[in-house]
């Protein structure tokens, strides 16, 4: 049994992370209530205080747009928190899990991105990320850097619930259809970063999401059609595209294509986390048609 501290454990994959580790270890959930970031101190002093085995860090400022107009808060939270928070593990003998993103890549590409490949990002959300990996490398190799994309699970909405949310109300439904990533479900990250709880695991950078790739649009539809098959009866049935350039309201520059390679999790697993599709009906199964959300 590891003493685990999970910072972010109010956001979508924090609280999975916490909740399911908890069967089976000690697990600190920590919110932002209890840690802001923004204060990194307040932070290394609970690490220090809980003298934890690992620390999984999902806390972040996540509003690409708001980051691009809040400059230096995010450059606090994303980038010199993560640092401080590498610093104290180290003092304490703990393994840091740290948790990036797909947006330190430029999107430029038109392949999967392997975990060596070049960063480039092109919003300041991603650059802090990109920061904040670099303060956690700088202070050892046993501390891991898992990046993801396009988060989803039951603790929190997010775009595919909205998505699927307004299609039951009978609301147009209307995605991207120029964008592409890897949607990653929190339950199936849940059991891929089972392994980084022990030291034996090696440290560096790796790359968990669902298999395959998608659209934004894409998504959204899978999401309905698998309503439409669990008998829940959408009045909206079709996901309609939208261009990326027809976002008006976004501040910052979002990556076009950063879909990820698994390929070192999958060699560690020795399997590659379940498709995209897969876990968007898992999803649909569990939180909707097990009638747990109202729309």
């Amino acid at each position: 049994m590891a003493k685990i501290v999970v910072f972010g454990a109010g956001g979508r994959l924090g609280a999975a992370l916490a909740r399911q580790y908890a069967a089976d270890h000690e697990v600190l959930a920590v919110g932002r209530g209890q840690a802001d970031l923004a204060q990194p101190q307040m932070v290394a002093d609970i690490v220090m205080a809980s003298a934890p085995d690992v620390i999984i860090n999902c806390a972040a400022m996540t509003n690409v747009d708001i980051c691009e107009t809040e400059r230096d808060l995010a450059l606090r939270v994303n980038a010199e928190a993560a640092g401080v928070i590498a610093k104290a593990a180290d003092r304490c003998g703990a393994r840091l899990i740290h948790i990036s993103t797909d947006y330190v890549f430029s999107g430029e590409q038109e392949e999967p991105y392997a975990e060596e490949a070049a960063t480039e990002p092109v919003s300041w959300y991603g650059e802090t990320k990109l920061r904040g990996e670099h303060a956690v490398q700088g202070e050892g190799n046993n501390h891991a850097v898992i990046r993801v994309s396009w988060v989803f699970g039951p603790d929190r909405d997010s775009f595919v619930d909205k998505a699927l949310q307004a299609s039951l109300r009978g609301e147009p439904v209307k995605a991207v259809a120029d964008k592409w990533a890897s949607p990653s479900y929190t339950l199936d990250l849940a059991e891929a970063f089972r392994p980084f709880l022990t030291p034996e695991t090696p440290g560096g950078i790796y790359h968990a999401c669902n298999a395959g790739v998608c659209t934004w649009r894409d998504w959204a539809q899978e999401a309905i059609d698998a309503a439409v098959a669990q008998g829940l009866n959408p009045k909206t049935t079709t996901a309609e595209p939208l261009r990326l350039a027809d976002i008006k309201a976004m501040v910052a520059r979002r990556p076009v294509y950063s879909a990820m390679s698994c390929r070192r999790i999958e060699a560690l697993l020795g399997r590659a986390l379940p498709p995209w599709r897969d876990a968007v009906w898992a999803y649909v199964q569990d939180r909707y048609t097990a009638g747990s959300v109202r729309w």
